[in-house]
């Protein structure tokens, strides 16, 4: 069913990974060019070289790769001749830790791409902190990280993370780009136990 809102956007295009796809994705130049069309949307292989600090050659094969599993599409309506464009065929990659205890390779590499989720959010904060004396007061306070802590069942976390979930989909659809002093933010939402020595 079509919206007629035009202020609201399309739910977003979501794929719960597969143990071939996620054997795939679990590389770091496949996971940077799955982001870079996500946030950037459609780009040829040259942009995306440029834009990552690689080779042509090296990003149309990747591209291929992902390709073949579905994580990327090419996008017929820009390619002219020669030169393809490519986008990301989902907005949301969901997956859970089990859907893999069955197949080693495929848990392998499903904590390879959690783990460089977790490189990623150091690079994003040490970034940030080199840099956030040249944003303004209102987003030096916007931005930034915290914790809590809490003892909580496995069912009750689950219950948590979706309502969060719910919240930042919320204000993602709600979001306005052309709305003044809007930019772009990535949100991280993790959850850890705590370590042993605190218990």
């Amino acid at each position: 069913m079509e919206n007629d809102d035009p202020g609201t956007r399309p739910e977003p295009r979501a794929v719960r990974i597969d143990h071939r796809q996620v054997r795939v994705l679990a590389h770091p130049l496949r996971m940077r060019l799955v982001g870079a069309l996500r946030v950037k949307g459609p780009a040829t292989a040259t942009a995306l070289a440029e834009l990552l600090g690689t080779n042509t050659g090296a990003t149309s094969y990747h591209l291929r790769q992902l390709a073949e599993v579905g994580l990327v599409v090419e996008d017929p309506d820009r390619g002219t001749g020669r030169q393809r464009w490519w986008r990301a065929a989902h907005d949301v990659t969901n997956w859970e830790p089990t859907d893999f205890d069955d197949d080693p390779d495929a848990r392998a590499a499903i904590e390879w791409i959690q783990g460089d989720q977790v490189r990623l959010l150091v690079e994003h904060a040490e970034r940030w902190f080199s840099e956030q004396h040249e944003w303004s007061p209102a987003w030096r306070d916007a931005l930034g990280m915290g914790d809590t802590f809490m003892t909580i069942p496995p069912d009750r976390l689950e219950g948590l993370k979706a309502e969060l979930w719910q919240v930042l989909e919320r204000y993602r659809a709600e979001s306005e780009p052309a709305e003044p002093d809007a930019a772009p933010v990535q949100v991280f939402l993790a959850a850890y136990p705590l370590i042993q020595e605190m218990r």
